[in-house]
């Protein structure tokens, strides 16, 4: 059930990590060394930047794939991947902004927190699309198990009752508090700093600890998703890498405006759903019909998700704009 549209090799992996690092490198240290809070303008420009590299990217898959088969498939999958993962993405901004309120952080701090979470969450997101795949590979039955998940979380995200987060329940958070020494003054963007001559933890580091663990739960979705466009590991694992990468511009320049993205849940219910019905649709139509080959083709998929995701967006930009902007939530650095 595995694929390998593009006959990936392991030197193709290593390139791959070795771009994904000279980025990071790029953002952290020559492009963001100081702590500052992004302006609108500063924000905009990034999220144009991270969406204009994943583009070119999916240019370099998409004529790769013509080499290698000429077909257009592989663009294709990855496009519809990095569509899933965004919209998902943004869907996710509402926990970290109520992270970040819950626990003070300055809008300057964040940057840093994204940065070193997005960092974990890479790292999370390739053990899962390893384990899934593998799964799927070993075990063609899986496909069904994924596929009924994504159906009952995509109906859950549409129908069920909206959980608050709340931060103190993190078992993570709980477990760092009782077992590790944590600081009384404020260190800034440090993660460690030493108080009579003991080195401990700040409270920053318990706010990476919320946020990367909140990723794990993030990544349960999100992966079979992609999954269910494509088994390919690498376009897999490269969409995610795409779009989570730009995810702490993305943060900044939507966050006084995410609640105007009140149907947006409703349109990726809709591609949970869809992509799950396609999955068993796959499983029974390969294992009692001895069908070959993909039973939806990569280029529907593409429409109906970048369907059902703009006509949950547009109603949601109508709506918001008869809002006035004195009932609008304010940006996650307005907490005292």
């Amino acid at each position: 059930m595995g694929e390998n549209l593009l006959n990936v090799g392991p030197e193709h992996w290593l390139g791959f990590v070795a771009l994904v690092l000279v980025l990071l490198f790029l953002d952290l240290v020559i492009f963001h060394r100081r702590a500052h809070a992004p302006s609108l303008f500063e924000s905009t420009v990034w999220s144009v930047v991270w969406i204009g590299l994943a583009l070119v990217f999916n240019g370099f898959i998409w004529w790769w794939g013509w080499i290698e088969h000429n077909s257009s498939e592989a663009g294709m999958k990855f496009l519809t991947g990095y569509l899933v993962e965004k919209s998902l993405s943004v869907d996710n901004l509402f926990v970290f902004a109520v992270i970040f309120r819950f626990f003070q952080v300055q809008l300057k701090y964040q940057y840093r927190v994204l940065f070193w979470g997005i960092l974990g969450a890479i790292v999370m997101r390739f053990l899962f699309i390893l384990l899934g795949v593998e799964l799927i590979h070993r075990f063609d039955w899986m496909l069904v198990i994924f596929g009924l998940f994504l159906v009952y979380t995509g109906f859950k995200l549409a129908f069920g009752d909206d959980e608050k987060v709340d931060p103190e329940r993190n078992v993570l958070l709980r477990t760092a508090r009782r077992l590790l020494r944590i600081t009384r003054e404020d260190h800034g963007q440090r993660f460690f700093a030493r108080e009579n001559g003991v080195l401990c933890i700040t409270p920053l580091l318990l706010v990476l600890l919320v946020v990367e663990s909140t990723d794990v739960l993030f990544a349960v979705d999100s992966v079979p998703a992609v999954i269910g466009i494509t088994k390919d590991p690498f376009l897999v694992f490269s969409s995610n890498v795409f779009a989570i990468l730009g995810l702490r511009a993305l943060y900044f320049l939507l966050a006084g405006v995410l609640d105007r993205f009140r149907f947006l849940h409703y349109g990726l219910s809709a591609v949970l759903v869809f992509i799950g019905l396609k999955m068993m649709a796959e499983y029974v139509a390969e294992e009692f019909f001895h069908h070959k080959g993909p039973l939806v083709p990569a280029w529907v998929s593409l429409l109906v998700v970048g369907g059902l995701l703009v006509l949950s967006i547009i109603p949601s930009l109508l709506l918001s704009a008869r809002k006035p902007d004195k009932d609008r939530e304010k940006p996650a650095d307005n907490a005292p």
